[in-house]
């Protein structure tokens, strides 16, 4: 699966999701986050942890998420929300993970009040850090207009 991150103006981007099982999709403009698009983070992390049935690895099996549509009109709809229906804990662990990932990275309070037990270890956090890293930069050196191109599985 390939997915093609548009940078947008106002800090804002689009994605086109192909070679998936399933039709192409694609999120329509949809704000960046403070460094990089919040789908983005899920694809460097879910592959720096080898997480194959997280957003991404759901996608890839045909899943259909809130805001992405079809890129030419179709019947699967049905079929995407039935892959979500199989994997969605799964999806959602995924989710937890990432998010801390993230936190971490971006030196956000790990401990506190509203703040649960780390879902992560060091030792994942240590392969998440360098290539959300490099995947900032990458982003980051992408014009308005253009693209970073992800192949799911692969950190390019």
């Amino acid at each position: 699966m390939e997915m093609a991150f548009r940078k947008l103006p106002g800090n804002q981007h689009e994605i086109l999701v192909r070679a998936r099982k399933g039709p192409d999709v694609r999120l329509p403009a949809h704000p960046d986050g403070p460094s990089m698009p919040h789908d983005l983070v899920h694809a460097v992390v879910e592959t720096a942890l080898g997480i194959e049935d997280g957003f991404w690895g759901a996608t890839a099996r045909g899943a259909t998420f809130q805001g992405f549509e079809l890129v030419t009109p179709g019947r699967h709809r049905r079929s995407g929300v039935k892959v979500l229906r199989r994997g969605g804990d799964a999806v959602m662990a995924a989710e937890l993970s990432v998010n801390w990932a993230y936190r971490v990275w971006r030196g956000l309070p790990t401990e506190g009040r509203g703040v649960g037990p780390a879902p992560l270890e060091a030792e994942a956090l240590a392969r998440t850090g360098p290539r959300l890293d490099a995947a900032a930069v990458r982003w980051a050196a992408v014009r308005e207009g253009g693209e970073l191109l992800w192949r799911w599985g692969s950190d390019h």
